[in-house]
């Protein structure tokens, strides 16, 4: 869902989380540990949650110049899990997403605040449904250290994590709203490492 700004990482690391990762280089995510949960209140009687994971997405990051750097992580509207295979056949229906195997999501960023030693608030733009809207993510840089072990050991490695809140009828999905919540919340942890 995200193409989640460089210039984010490359405060994070001159705010001294870790020399490993501040050299100039291309970082991929790892689909099998980078997820995007969302959750929704159900006309009141609980809270309902689906996820998107397994995505593929990339950072380039630019040490001379981070403004130049960037992320780029898309997630096919296909690939969401919801654990019941009716609310996912309604979710791709014209109710919602009317969603064809090629539709993704993204998040292309456009600016940060920096809002503590590790954390920022990266704002962007959230594409959904053919709809542009902008979006705060409150994100935290969770480690940058070598990965420890297997095959990825010493490789250079980044996790972030991060929330937001968005209105779905915003996105032309706001079918049933406000029984079921407008607001959907967001939580998000990636993994990235560097590639050679």
């Amino acid at each position: 869902m995200f193409r989640t700004a460089a210039t984010g990482l490359a405060v994070f690391l001159s705010m001294g989380a870790s020399a490993a990762l501040a050299d100039s280089g291309t970082y991929e995510l790892d689909p099998g540990h980078s997820q995007v949960m969302f959750s929704y209140n159900h006309i009141g009687f609980s809270e309902t949650f689906g996820m998107f994971s397994g995505f593929n997405g990339e950072v380039e990051f630019n040490e001379d110049d981070p403004s130049a750097s960037s992320v780029t992580v898309s997630m096919p509207v296909k690939s969401m899990i919801t654990g019941w295979d009716a609310r996912m056949q309604h979710f791709m229906s014209d109710d919602f997403f009317g969603a064809g195997d090629g539709e993704v999501v993204t998040f292309a960023s456009t600016g940060i605040e920096v809002t503590g030693t590790n954390t920022a608030n990266i704002s962007g733009d959230l594409t959904m449904n053919d709809i542009t809207k902008p979006v705060t993510l409150e994100t935290t840089l969770n480690k940058s250290a070598p990965y420890p072990f297997g095959p990825k050991e010493g490789t250079p490695t980044l996790g972030l994590s991060a929330k937001a809140t968005i209105v779905r009828s915003d996105f032309g999905l706001g079918a049933f709203a406000p029984a079921v919540s407008d607001e959907i919340k967001l939580l998000i942890n990636i993994e990235a490492l560097k590639v050679d």
